[in-house]
């Protein structure tokens, strides 16, 4: 089972703005599902220009997301990893205008690309290996108070957390989702 990364929380209106940007997503998202990549190897895998791959590789680093590699034999390739860390932004209470803004579109712009993958996923689904049946899917309504619903977030996140590297040898990488927002009806 995985360590439980270190809790970040990320304020600075500069590294949301950069989670945001749709490339830097890309980039991130291979790095924690494939490892260290050089920018020259995300650059091919993304269809990304070298240079302005390495820029947003320096941009992540810059905030904490990636973090380089030491040197691999006798390479001058710089090998960038994903940072592994518990990120959490301020409750939006706590938001000036301009924060909320940038979070709300980050938010939107990553659950409107959580249901492209979703979609995808379900269109290249191939009847091999039993993975056809690994689509739950369940939508509910809870009752809870915010100091409930903060608790159910935080299992949410511990389980997530307990299953975040089983190691099983048949082990794929499986994405999960939460959404909680209160019903506007």
């Amino acid at each position: 089972m995985g360590e439980e990364p270190e809790r970040r929380e990320i304020s600075d209106l500069d590294a949301i703005t950069s989670l945001g940007h749709p490339r830097r997503r890309r980039i991130l998202e291979h790095l924690y599902k494939h490892g260290p990549a050089t920018s020259a190897t995300l650059a091919r895998e993304l269809d990304l220009n070298t240079g302005a791959t390495s820029y947003h590789l320096r941009e992540l680093a810059r905030h904490g997301f990636v973090a380089e590699e030491p040197p691999r034999g006798h390479s001058r390739q710089r090998w960038w990893r994903f940072v592994m860390a518990d990120f959490r932004f301020p409750r939006r209470s706590e938001q000036d205008e301009r924060t909320r803004d940038a979070l709300d579109e980050l938010n939107i712009r990553s659950f409107a690309a959580d249901v492209q993958q979703f979609q995808q996923a379900l269109t290249a689904a191939s009847g091999e290996g039993g993975w056809d049946d690994a689509f739950p899917y369940s939508r509910g309504s809870i009752r809870v108070s915010l100091p409930q619903l903060a608790e159910f977030f935080e299992e949410y996140v511990a389980l997530i957390m307990k299953y975040s590297d089983a190691g099983a040898e048949d082990a794929r990488t499986v994405n999960t989702l939460f959404v909680a927002y209160p019903d506007p009806s």
